[in-house]
Parts: structure tokens; C-alpha cells; sequence
């Protein structure tokens, strides 16, 4: 990394350039590139006549094949021999309409009010298709029910933050807002209503000791987690440690045994230990109460610190090492972005940069449903509160999953079908969390924007719009307040309340 940084430097003389960098926003680079992967894929999807192919490319094209004219070429004449199938199939099928309606007029008229069923692979009203699988790309935006927009009364925007807020969540017990960001602080945020009005914050410094001193760290903060009784926050840091506060904001243990940066780590239910994973292909199981590493496990991937964002299910965390790094997972064939276990802890899911997600069992190697919808990569996934072993146990188990294509969609597990596709934002999601009772659920983009939705009609219930991209979003415990964290330091919550 350091030596392409480096290159791209010297060859860009980025050194002698006078655009103030504080004013890119992040992920610009990536957004351009997108663009441009966007604009090759447009003109492959274009036949010289103008007409366009109707259907999902078979697989997204990378970087490099972008660039490379025979593989440009190969791609536009397979769209082209689809499209000749597309038109062929549909002068046969207006050829075949127009038998049945000169059948039709000679045939006494009767039901004629009757509601025709959908056919195969057309979408219903939910846009749910009746092939298992099948891809609906005409999804019709969602209905909003009156007026959506939330007023600012009903808007709390916290500023502190001197850099993006990648993360934040609620302690499960009380008001308090924690968030972590790129200024290498973590803030703990007191939205009780009896917190002599308004909010206080108490600020995290991450800092580091160099010549027996406190030092800042001057690394994101790129993880946090609360225990399940709300007393301790658990963050895990860019410059390799992880550290355990209370949630009066004391600093109660430093935990460094990682070799680089720590991207993910959680708690178990009982609160007695911590999983924190690296870039360095370690993860670490942590006594909370020592901060004595217990058990370290070796990687030999580099793909094993993505895979490990999300991979504890609570008091089963050997479980999820056994299951997944003991019994592989097959036809993981591009990076993956996040995988969560179900409430039961029976089923897992995990989405990908080859815009697929797969749900996997305990009781066999091979997935149980591979879900192809998306036209673009999955960034994260979220399973409803919902279902045997949660709170809700009568309402069905749903999964939500974000893409940079733009949508959410929601998934009837068991059957394993698209229930709704949510299309009102405009740029990728980041970030999706369903409300403790399974009933709504929230997005957030980096269109600014955080939306909540109806899961059982797919409608758009709520919607705001902030002053920076949307990278997380979450519920508190009672689900009648989202905290949203955004790339231009602000986290605003959210009182749903009437």
C-alpha cells in the first residue's frame, strides 16, 4: 500500500497540485471510478441503434477488463445476440397476444373482471417474483404515506466530531449515543430527557504512550460495541489496540496484542470476553475483566478480516470459528463485504462483492439460497429481530441487504425470494438496521439521506435528509429514536415519537 501510494504521488505530482484536499469528500476516488465502470457498462448495454439490452449482466466488469478492448468487444456482441433473443421472444409473444385476443372476440365474454395472476417471473405487488429467484428490474418506487420528511423539531444534530463518524450505536439500556471517528475519538452522547436539556458529550481520546507519555493516537476509530448490560464500550482503533471505557467515559483497559489495524470487534452476551479481528490475519479473544488475550487465531488469508466484521454470534463465538474457519464456506468467489448470523444462530449470511448473498447452514456445506438481484456490489446485510429465538418469535424472519447499486431489499428467508426493493435513494447504502420490534426498517446513504420503511408493505414511512453522507445507522432499545453517523462529522438522532 505504502509503495502505490507512493507511485501515484509521483505520478500524479499530486505534491504540486493546489486542490485543497480537506474539500474532497471521502471515497471520492472510488465514486469516480464507479462512475466510469458505470459509463463502460452503459455503452456495452447500447446497441448501435439505440435500443438497450433489458437484463442483468451476467457479472460486473473489473478495472481491468474496463481498459481491455477484446473484453469490451466479447461483452458487446454477447449483449447484442440477448438483445436479438429479446426482440425474437417478443414479436413471438405480441405474435401469440394477438391469436389470443382474435380468440378472445369470438369467445363469449365472461369473468372479465377477474385479476389475472402473475405470471412466471413477473413481479407482484410487493415486488416479489413467482420464480424463486428471479430478478425484478422494473421495481416501481415505493409508495410514501403523506408526508414523510421529518422536521427538524424532531432532528437532534450533534457536532463535536473534527472528522468523518464511521460508526456509532445506542447503549441497549439507556440513551446514550456512542460514535467513533477519523479525529481518533470516540463520544459518548447523553440524550436522556432528563439530561437538564439538550445533549453532553463525553469525549474518548485514543492516545498512545511514547516516551512515557499520552500521546494522541491520530487513527480512526474504526469499531465499537457496547456490553449487553450497557455498563462498558469496547473500541477498536486504526492504530492496533483496543480499549474497554466505561460509560462515564474512564478509559478501564488498553488491549494491544495486534500487529496493525483492528477493523471489527464484539462482545459475547455474557460480557465476560471480547473477539476483536485485524488486518494483521489475527483475531484475539479477550478477557474483559484482565484484558488477557486468551486465545489467538491465525489467518493465512487477507480476506479473513472482512469475513470477521460480523462473525460472532454472541456466547457461540467458538461456534462461528469452527463453522466457518474450520468447516470452509465454497463458492466465495469475490471479496466479502460482511456475514451475520441469524438470531438462532443456525443460519448465516454473508454478501459479496460479486453482488450475491448466500445463506449458509450449519448442518451442510453448501449454501441454502444464493440471492442474485442486485446489479451491484453488497455492502452490508441485517437479519430482523424477528422469528424463534428473538422477542418476536410470531412475525417471519426477514434479511435486509444494502448495495451501492442504490437499493435495500428484503428477503423471505425461507423461501428465499425478494419481498420489496426499497429505491428512493440515490447513491450507495452503507447501512441498514432493522427496529427492535422487525416492523421498520432504517437506511442510510451517502445521499444524505436516512429513510425508514414499513417492512411489511415496503412503504416509505419517514425520511431526512442531513449534511453528509450516511455511513451507519442505528435504533435505540425502546425503537423510537435512529442515530445516524455521516462523513462530514455530524450524528443526528432521529425522535420518531408522535
Amino acid at each position: 500500500f505504502s509503495h502505490s501510494a507512493f507511485t501515484f504521488g509521483i505520478e500524479s505530482h499530486i505534491s504540486q497540485s493546489n486542490i485543497n484536499g480537506t474539500l474532497v469528500p471521502p471515497a471520492a476516488l472510488i465514486s469516480i471510478l464507479q462512475k466510469g465502470l458505470q459509463y463502460v457498462e452503459a455503452e456495452i448495454s447500447i446497441n448501435e441503434d439505440g435500443t438497450v439490452f433489458d437484463g442483468r449482466p451476467i457479472e460486473s466488469l473489473s478495472l481491468i477488463d474496463a481498459v481491455m478492448p477484446d473484453v469490451v468487444q466479447t461483452r458487446q456482441q454477447a449483449f447484442r445476440e440477448k438483445l436479438a433473443q429479446q426482440q425474437a421472444a417478443a414479436a413471438a409473444a405480441a405474435a401469440a397476444a394477438a391469436a389470443a385476443a382474435a380468440a378472445a372476440t369470438t369467445a363469449a365474454p365472461a369473468a372479465v373482471s377477474q385479476q389475472n395472476p402473475p405470471k412466471n417471473g413477473e413481479a407482484t405487488v410487493n415486488g416479489e417474483e413467482n420464480g424463486a429467484h428471479a430478478i425484478n428490474n422494473h421495481s416501481k418506487p415505493m409508495e410514501i404515506d403523506g408526508d414523510v420528511e421529518i422536521p427538524p423539531s424532531k432532528a437532534t444534530v450533534l457536532r463535536g466530531h473534527e472528522s468523518e463518524v464511521f460508526i456509532c450505536a445506542w447503549n441497549p439500556v439507556s440513551d446514550l449515543l456512542a460514535s467513533g471517528s477519523g479525529d481518533s475519538t470516540a463520544r459518548i452522547w447523553n440524550l436522556n430527557e432528563n439530561s437538564n436539556g439538550g445533549s453532553t458529550q463525553l469525549v474518548l481520546r485514543h492516545c498512545i504512550r511514547e516516551g512515557g507519555h499520552d500521546v494522541p493516537s491520530n487513527k480512526d476509530v474504526t469499531s465499537l460495541d457496547w456490553n449487553s448490560d450497557g455498563t462498558l464500550l469496547a473500541t477498536g482503533s486504526y492504530d492496533g489496540f483496543a480499549r474497554i471505557w466505561t460509560e462515564d467515559g474512564n478509559l478501564a483497559s488498553t488491549l494491544g496484542q495486534h500487529k496493525g489495524p483492528i477493523f471489527a470487534l464484539k462482545w459475547n452476551k455474557k460480557g465476560n470476553y471480547i473477539l476483536s479481528a485485524g488486518v494483521d490475519k489475527t483475531t484475539i479473544i479477550w478477557d474483559a475483566h484482565t484484558g488477557e488475550a486468551k486465545q489467538q487465531f491465525p489467518f493465512h488469508s487477507e480476506r479473513s478480516c472482512p469475513l470477521m466484521e460480523t462473525c460472532v454470534y454472541y456466547s457461540q463465538a467458538f461456534i462461528s470459528f469452527l463453522f466457518f474457519f474450520f468447516k470452509p464456506l465454497t463458492l466465495l468467489q469475490n471479496e466479502v463485504n460482511a456475514i451475520k448470523w441469524d438470531p438462532s444462530g443456525m443460519l448465516l449470511a454473508s454478501c459479496s462483492d460479486d453482488m450475491t448473498l448466500k445463506i449458509w447452514s450449519m448442518k451442510q456445506d453448501t449454501c441454502v439460497h444464493d440471492l442474485q438481484a442486485h446489479s451491484k456490489e453488497i455492502y452490508t446485510i441485517k437479519w430482523s429481530p424477528t422469528g424463534p429465538a428473538t422477542s418476536n418469535p410470531n412475525s417471519s424472519i426477514m434479511l435486509a441487504s444494502a448495495s451501492f447499486d442504490s437499493t435495500v431489499r428484503l428477503w423471505d428467508v425461507e423461501r428465499g425470494v425478494c419481498i420489496h426493493t426499497l429505491t428512493k435513494h440515490q447513491e450507495p447504502v452503507y447501512s441498514v438496521a432493522f427496529s427492535p420490534d422487525g416492523k421498520y426498517l432504517a437506511s442510510g446513504s451517502f445521499d444524505k439521506c436516512v429513510h425508514i420503511w414499513n417492512t411489511q408493505s415496503g412503504s416509505l414511512v419517514h425520511s431526512y435528509r442531513g449534511t453528509g453522507g450516511i455511513f451507519e445507522v442505528c435504533w435505540n432499545a425502546r425503537g423510537d429514536k435512529v442515530g445516524a453517523s455521516a462523513s462530514d462529522g455530524s450524528v443526528c438522532v432521529l425522535d420518531l415519537r408522535k
